[in-house]
């Protein structure tokens, strides 16, 4: 993190709010946007673009000021080794999804692609059949606690070829 980064990360106003709200212990995006006031879209841009930079990191148990980087920027008074780049389907990921769970389905298709690639990969082996019971079953995991449904995620699975159907019965190609 440079300090021209550290800067441009804090410039914007409502990044700085979701920096404090986070800072008094908001762990996730409805604390976020009940503690601000924020849409949950411009919250959710400010969480991104504030772990770009390596200000935040969400550790599993939720979202939290890296205090190590910020002590090690102060300390050395520059920037501290730079933290590997995330990918852009690892950012996909991290956006879409919190603690295995699907928030939302992106309203992009190559973004959609990636999500819906990563839960067939981990929901389903290839050249198994799995009866319509199943597929649901599976699919309504990700989507408990979310803004997306199985019913939709499956059509878009179905839509985008990656998984097939025949008389109720559904596979992985």
């Amino acid at each position: 993190m440079s300090a021209q980064a550290l800067a441009g990360a804090l410039a914007d106003e409502r990044r700085r709010a979701v920096f404090a709200a986070i800072v008094l212990g908001a762990a996730d995006i409805p604390a976020v946007v009940s503690r601000t006031g924020l849409s949950a879209r411009d919250a959710a841009t400010a969480v991104r673009r504030l772990t770009d930079v390596g200000v935040l990191t969400d550790d599993g148990a939720g979202l939290r000021v890296d205090g190590q980087r910020l002590r090690d920027f102060a300390r050395v008074g520059g920037p501290p080794a730079p933290a590997p780049a995330a990918t852009p389907r690892e950012t996909t990921l991290r956006t879409f999804l919190r603690d295995g769970t699907l928030t939302r389905l992106p309203a992009q298709r190559s973004r959609r692609r990636v999500l819906l690639e990563h839960i067939t990969e981990r929901s389903f082996e290839p050249g198994v059949r799995y009866p319509e019971r199943a597929v649901d079953d599976a699919l309504r995991r990700w989507c408990e606690g979310g803004e997306a449904d199985h019913v939709s995620l499956r059509r878009y699975l179905i839509d985008d070829l990656l998984l097939t159907r025949e008389h109720g019965v559904y596979w992985r190609p």
